[in-house]
């Protein structure tokens, strides 16, 4: 069968990357759509359970570090495009181990560069490599004004400076090679299929264990929460229409300092599980606060909204309910993930293949 086109989704069994996988195979099935994703923690093929048999859609188990195993997907699949979102992603992990941000963000970018350039050296018509990037390469803001597209870069975490890191590498190859990219910088995604060790999917699954909800320091920190579900779709539309050699921001315009967040999770979680109300908010437990924590992330989504004619589809208050609904009704699936048992869905399914 002769494809449409050949899309190469990196981290595609991971939270955001799963929804980006999903949306293309179901939406587009004149497109082939390779998945390459090395399950480490937060890569779950039970995300992709509906649609792992679909004919245009193909998992490769490989590190983006891997010169030789994305050189032979590039090769093997002809692919045109690549939508790049593998990457190591938690604050926290990358203070207590930043050489493995540094190799899988930087090291592991370079390698998708390289191999983009090797293939497409010769025709870089109809190619595109986008790179999704995230809102904390530009530090930390006050109480006042927003990130837009020509703010300085200001990373504070080894996380976000190996993200800067990337976003620049990405765009030297632009400019140096003439290499057709994108790139986005969103801003805090939330919805089904998170990994729990985040603040949402975290706080869900403690107050069903009725375990402690930890908050950091005071619970004072601003987040523009996005969800995941409209942000498949704002990469679908930068996909299709966005402009070579631009980047931009996604943010729901929607800002919640942590504990008036976790208020409102306990109140609806209280409503659905049944409980008496305030029942979940006995559970907050502050903790000392994180090293380097930002104050306030916010997203100006102005250019992307005006240029591409993407806005947020859901309020944060029903994107918060579906995102409840659908931890609640997938209690198995919550349950292999903190005990580690999905790690076995990828042996039984292509261990033996």
């Amino acid at each position: 069968m002769i494809f449409e086109k050949n899309i190469l989704i990196t981290g595609g069994a991971g939270f955001i990357g799963s929804h980006v996988v999903r949306l293309f195979v179901t939406k587009y099935p004149s497109y082939r759509i390779v998945n390459v994703d090395d399950l480490t923690y937060a890569g779950n093929l039970e995300n992709l359970k509906d649609i792992e048999n679909n004919t245009n859609y193909i998992f490769v188990k490989a590190n983006i570090c891997d010169t030789q195993a994305i050189e032979h997907v590039m090769a093997e699949y002809q692919i045109d495009t690549i939508i790049h979102l593998a990457a190591e992603s938690h604050v926290d992990r990358s203070i207590t181990d930043p050489l493995a941000f540094v190799n899988t963000n930087i090291v592991g970018t370079a390698n998708l560069l390289i191999n983009a350039k090797k293939a497409w050296l010769n025709d870089m018509t109809g190619k595109l490599f986008y790179h999704v990037s995230t809102d904390e390469v530009y530090g930390s803001l006050g109480e006042t004004g927003f990130f837009t597209e020509t703010t300085a870069y200001d990373p504070r975490s080894p996380y976000s400076a190996s993200k800067a890191a990337s976003d620049h590498l990405v765009m030297s190859f632009f400019h140096t090679y003439h290499l057709p990219v994108i790139i986005s910088n969103c801003s805090n995604n939330y919805g089904p299929n998170h990994f729990p060790e985040k603040l949402i999917p975290l706080s869900i699954n403690n107050i069903i264990q009725k375990k402690p909800l930890p908050i950091y320091g005071k619970g004072e920190n601003v987040r523009d929460w996005l969800y995941v579900i409209d942000h498949a779709h704002a990469i679908d539309i930068i996909v299709h229409q966005g402009k070579i050699g631009e980047t931009y921001n996604i943010g729901g315009h929607n800002e919640w300092k942590n504990i008036d967040l976790i208020r409102l999770l306990c109140k609806l979680m209280d409503e659905k599980l049944g409980n008496a109300p305030d029942t979940s908010l006995q559970l907050i437990t502050f903790v000392k606060d994180r090293a380097g924590h930002d104050l306030r992330y916010a997203i100006d989504a102005s250019k992307i909204q005006h240029s591409l004619g993407w806005t947020p589809s859901v309020t944060f208050e029903e994107g918060l309910s579906k995102t409840i609904d659908w931890y609640l009704a997938n209690t198995t699936w919550l349950q292999h993930v903190t005990s580690g048992d999905y790690l076995t869905y990828y042996k039984s399914h292509y261990e033996n293949v």
